[in-house]
């Protein structure tokens, strides 16, 4: 017996006070190649596909990160895809049903027209996307650019802040 007690006297594990960690900088879950659907009152609305979702939901201001980008689909009551919205790193703030997309943005509407942005937003309650960073929409006739713009969620209809260049005006349209 003597011998058992000297031979496991030696494996204490270590312990040390550093261990302490800040939980709310600590995701509660993380998800590696993900594809999900977001539902609202029942209907299916959205699809996310990532490489990579963090949820930090013990953070003061819950979200979640996509730190390696995201593809987002839009539906419409009929189940097809009305909007599309690709970046490199995203963020989503539960609380403020506020989108903050980085790097790289790059959206296509119902028209087919492109948008491309370093940085673009999409608050969920006021159903509004803008950005105050240049962006690039191409139509299939012509391109513009400008610095920030506003848009309904579908990018149906929008308003360019600070266009530059050459903008044609069709007349025959409001």
């Amino acid at each position: 017996v003597m011998l058992f007690f000297i031979a496991c006297s030696g494996n204490k594990p270590n312990v040390t006070d550093e261990v302490v960690v800040d939980r709310t900088q600590v995701p509660r879950l993380k998800v590696d190649s993900i594809t999900t659907l977001i539902s609202d009152s029942g209907i299916t609305r959205y699809r996310i596909t990532a490489p990579k979702w963090y949820v930090y939901d013990r953070a003061s201001e819950p979200y979640w990160d996509f730190p390696e980008g995201l593809h987002f689909d839009r539906f419409d009551p009929f189940y097809d895809v009305d909007a599309q919205i690709d970046c490199r790193r995203a963020r989503f703030y539960e609380v403020k049903k506020m989108w903050v997309l980085n790097d790289s943005v790059k959206a296509v509407n119902l028209q087919g027209e492109q948008f491309e942005t370093q940085e673009l937003y999409w608050d969920q309650q006021k159903e509004l996307i803008y950005s105050d960073s240049l962006i690039i929409i191409t139509q299939k006739d012509k391109r513009i650019v400008g610095l920030g713009f506003e848009s309904n969620q579908t990018m149906t209809k929008y308003t360019i802040r600070k266009p530059q260049g050459i903008i044609p005006v069709d007349s025959e349209e409001d």
